[in-house]
């Protein structure tokens, strides 16, 4: 277990800038010693629960705005990316982005500086998608090769799976097209798809490992009878903290084609999760197909770069359990019951975590309010820092407040619903917590 829970980032920056915590409106916090302050204007997200919307020295935070919240994002809209001054409170657009859905806005997150920010935008005289590399300091810009899920830690490589098929996988995640700008359906562990790294340096994209690949070669082993029957997809992409690994998800459900496939084998989608190394070898199934399908979601990596964590379902008892495992798939342990929402280490290795819930999960109020959960591993207790509204809504629109951490361990981010319209929210940890090691 502890070596589970150990391990600091590598090459994390140590950002010593703090919020100027009077320039913004405060929310109150359930726990003593935890501040909770509202840093953006409306329509805003930051991005996800595995990268900081922090900026590397903790100045800035850079966001998404949607042009409107009530409607599915039509190919063309156009979104802006936002940089708030954590220190005199200001707010400016420093770009604008048709490469966005309602989830993870444009996947906008930081590279190794301040001068560098990433984002995703769609050519609306192609309809091909890109990733843009932006100094919001100065506004300097230049197209990438590929599109961005998420920037590797030293900031020098963009990994992606397909973002304009990804609404084939799960609505919310990639950009959107026209539907005659689509990709053929992925019938089969295809060799036309999978994970790509773009080298920010020279702006080219390269595949380094397709479906087939994955299909062919990932142990445990995959193969199924009959895979033409299903279409497979890549879902989400992530580094681990040292940039030695990848982690993504694939999944096949039925073809769309073939409905009475569906019926006849009683199927619906599947899932496992596979980890690699950079240059596409070493593919292993850390959860197996068999394990997810009990139930679960949201894998990322555990700080030491070598263990993953996971909501899973594997006690047979009703909820979720946190739990860690090798990227390999050995070494499964419950580390934590009940889990819920989006789980992330601190990034110093202290055997602490933050997560929130969905308003339908156990642990929630079932009010459309999302619980901020600090959890202490170690002891098995856990403090609410606060109940969250994220509204009624599910699906494509709903808010996921997707809590995440900055570089140093003392701040945390999230989104949330106020005065009916979405917004970012910090909140300051640093009494509730032990140093890092």
């Amino acid at each position: 277990m502890l070596c589970a829970l150990g391990g600091a980032v590598a090459g994390a920056v140590p950002a010593k800038v703090a919020p100027a915590w009077d320039k913004f409106p405060a929310l109150p916090a359930r726990v003593e010693g935890a501040r909770i302050i509202k840093v953006s204007s409306g329509r805003t997200i930051h991005r996800f629960f595995d990268t900081p919307p922090f900026s590397p020295s903790g100045r800035y935070l850079a966001l998404f705005r949607f042009p409107r919240e009530d409607r599915s994002p039509q190919a063309g809209d156009v979104g802006e990316v936002v940089l708030v001054d954590l220190v005199n409170g200001g707010e400016r657009v420093v770009a604008q982005s048709r490469g966005y859905e309602m989830q993870l806005g444009a996947n906008v997150q930081w590279g190794a500086t301040d001068a560098e920010l990433y984002f995703n935008d769609v050519d609306p005289a192609t309809w091909s998608a890109f990733a843009v590399q932006l100094n919001p300091l100065t506004g300097a810009s230049r197209r990438l090769g590929g599109t961005v899920f998420m920037v590797s830690p030293d900031g020098k490589q963009l990994a992606s799976y397909n973002l304009v098929a990804s609404r084939r996988a799960q609505v919310g995640y990639g950009v959107v097209v026209p539907e005659s700008a689509m990709p053929a359906r992925n019938l089969g562990p295809v060799a036309t798809d999978g994970v790509d790294l773009t080298d920010v340096a020279s702006g080219v994209s390269r595949r380094i490992v397709t479906l087939r690949d994955i299909y062919e070669k990932s142990q445990p082993s995959l193969a199924i009878s009959h895979p033409g029957d299903f279409e497979y997809y890549c879902f989400q992409v992530k580094w681990n903290p040292q940039g030695t690994r990848l982690l993504t998800t694939v999944q096949w459900s039925p073809r769309s084609d073939r409905n009475a496939v569906r019926s006849a084998a009683g199927l619906g989608r599947l899932r496992a999760v596979i980890t690699m190394r950079p240059d596409g070898s070493e593919l292993r199934t850390a959860i197996t197909p068999a394990q997810w399908a009990k139930g679960g979601h949201h894998v990322n990596w555990m700080p030491d770069g070598e263990h993953l964590s996971m909501n899973l379902e594997v006690d047979g008892k009703p909820g979720l359990e946190l739990i860690t495992v090798r990227a390999d798939g050995t070494d499964l342990k419950v580390i934590f019951t009940p889990g819920s929402g989006h789980p992330s280490q601190h990034p110093g290795g202290v055997p602490f975590f933050i997560t929130d819930a969905y308003p339908d999960e156990p642990v929630s109020a079932h009010d459309g309010t999302s619980p901020l959960r600090l959890l202490d591993v170690a002891h098995g207790t856990e403090r609410t820092l606060v109940n969250m509204f994220v509204s009624m809504t599910a699906g494509e629109f709903r808010v996921d407040p997707h809590p995440a951490w900055d570089r140093t361990g003392r701040f945390v981010a999230f989104n949330g619903f106020a005065g009916g319209t979405r917004g970012v929210f910090v909140a300051d940890l640093t009494a509730l917590l032990p140093p890092a090691p």
